[in-house]
C-alpha cells in the first residue's frame, strides 16, 4: 500500500441519502436522526398516499463524532411509506410554535412484516406510525451549516 493512497477522512461531504426496510436498518436512521429538531408545523401525514413525512434539521453525528469541525446541523427529510395510521402523544398540534426533538426510532413488530414505528421524543413525546412494512428513506436536502448552539447534544443521566 503507497502512502499516497486516499483515506476515508479524505473524502468529500456527501448528503446522506438512506433507506431502512427493516429493523436493524431503522435503528442506523435511529442513530442518525438522535437529535434531530423540527417545528410541529414540518410533520406530514398524507393518508391518501400512506406516508408520513418530516423535515428535521439533523445533528450531523458522523461528523461531529470525528471532532474535527465545530458540529453541524443539516436539513433533512425523514420519509416512512406503507403508513395506515398515525398517532401520537405529548404533542400539542394546536401549538403551532412548538419544536419537538427526536429522541430515536424503534420497531415494534406484528405479524407478516406490519407493526409500529415509535419516534421517541423528547419530552415523554411519541409518534406512533402503523405500517404495514418498514420502507423508511432520511435525505439531506440542504448542505450543513454550523449548529447555532456551537455545542454537541448531551444526554445528562
Amino acid at each position: 500500500m503507497s502512502t499516497d493512497d486516499a483515506r476515508f477522512e479524505d473524502g468529500r461531504d456527501a448528503p446522506l441519502n438512506l433507506g431502512a426496510h427493516d429493523s436493524d436498518e431503522l435503528q442506523v436512521l435511529s442513530a442518525l436522526i438522535q437529535d434531530a429538531v423540527f417545528p410541529i408545523t414540518e410533520m406530514t401525514w398524507q393518508a391518501k398516499q400512506n406516508r408520513f413525512g418530516l423535515l428535521l434539521n439533523r445533528f450531523r453525528w458522523e461528523e461531529g463524532a470525528r471532532g474535527k469541525t465545530a458540529p453541524e446541523r443539516v436539513q433533512s427529510i425523514l420519509v416512512f411509506d406503507n403508513v395506515l395510521a398515525v398517532a401520537s402523544q405529548g404533542v400539542d398540534r394546536s401549538e403551532k410554535d412548538m419544536i419537538l426533538s427526536v429522541l430515536s426510532a424503534t420497531f415494534e413488530a406484528g405479524e407478516d412484516g406490519a407493526g409500529d414505528v415509535v419516534l421517541t421524543l423528547a419530552g415523554d413525546g411519541a409518534i406512533r406510525l402503523r405500517v404495514e412494512a418498514i420502507e423508511a428513506t432520511l435525505k439531506d436536502v440542504t448542505r450543513p451549516y454550523k449548529a447555532p448552539s456551537k455545542q454537541m447534544p448531551s444526554h445528562p443521566e
